[in-house]
């Protein structure tokens, strides 16, 4: 029964992810159709390139844009179920190769946003938990402020503060560690806030469970109980979050690489999405989406393993 169980699970996992990457890939593609212009036009060089009707009629069929739209959705679908993500309109380069030069950047600035957020969320969770009635309100607003403040204003004021009134950091992320703080900053501050939210909620509520009471009960230090048992439990929400935060970390991305110059994906798309480069465009969403698909079984695991009640399932 474990066996079938398990198989369940992993036949159950893997139809979601193909209807996941399905679903986003053709969203994507109807979506990128909409935006006005002419994709031969991107091919050749952008509006500005003044291309002949004969150079636009051989790259329409070439790439196939005279044909019906159905009929171009069915071969990106085609070539998309072969791993093949095509060739850049604009760039005349090849998608894979593209994403592959961009994630590494992408990824580091999402991982350690990601690992601030959790550290700051625990600190104010913590914090504002064990220390009355006036912390907790304040923790509370805190969390509300930093989860409500957009990217693009707050990347801004850091910018202000830290570059032009202090001249601490570098304003734009050219490389090195200093030219990661800000952008890290900016995706990390709202993502905190979010995640406190629900870790303080959780741990003020494990901290009145009767395990918690019976663990008072054996006289375990008020240290122990908070750190090991209602702490514990009081993550599992926030770690099941985590996959769906990893995702916004790389859109957010799309903001944050813009503001302070640094190359990724998030600047890819957005320059795609201008020239109306459909294969790359949907390059990067589905990198998105299978990022989200490995982070959600990641948080997915580590859940089992804070609690094992979870494995039965």
């Amino acid at each position: 029964m474990p066996v079938l169980r398990l198989l369940r699970r992993v036949l159950a996992r893997l139809g979601g992810a193909i209807f996941v990457l399905w679903a986003v890939a053709s969203v994507t593609f109807f979506a990128v159709r909409l935006i006005p212009g002419d994709p031969a036009q991107a091919v050749l060089g952008g509006p500005g390139s003044q291309a002949s009707p004969e150079a636009l009629g051989a790259v329409n069929a070439e790439y196939g844009f005279d044909q019906p739209v159905i009929v171009q959705y069915f071969a990106q679908l085609g070539r998309l179920a072969t791993g093949d993500l095509g060739r850049s309109y604009a760039l005349n380069q090849d998608v894979g190769s593209l994403m592959l030069s961009q994630l590494g950047g992408t990824l580091l600035l999402a991982v350690l946003a990601l690992a601030l957020a959790w550290l700051l969320a625990l600190a104010l969770a913590t914090w504002s938990t064990q220390s009355g009635r006036i912390a907790s309100r304040v923790g509370s607003a805190l969390e509300i402020v930093a989860a409500a403040l957009p990217h693009f204003w707050l990347a801004t004021s850091l910018i202000v503060v830290f570059s032009i009134w202090l001249g601490v950091l570098p304003p734009i992320s050219t490389g090195g560690a200093l030219g990661l703080v800000l952008p890290v900053l900016t995706l990390a501050i709202p993502l905190a806030g979010f995640l406190g939210q629900i870790m303080r909620e959780s741990l003020l509520r494990a901290l009145e469970s009767p395990f918690v009471l019976s663990a008072r009960a054996r006289g375990e230090s008020e240290s122990g109980v908070r750190w090991i048992h209602a702490l514990r439990h009081a993550s599992l929400p926030a770690i099941s979050l985590s996959g769906w935060a990893f995702g916004s970390l790389i859109s957010g991305a799309v903001v944050v690489e813009t503001i302070f110059a640094r190359p990724g994906l998030g600047r890819t798309l957005l320059n795609a999405v201008t020239l109306r480069d459909v294969p790359v465009v949907i390059g990067v969403v589905m990198i998105v989406a299978v990022a989200y698909i490995l982070m959600t079984l990641l948080t997915d695991t580590v859940s089992r393993l804070v609690d094992p009640r979870l494995r039965l399932s």
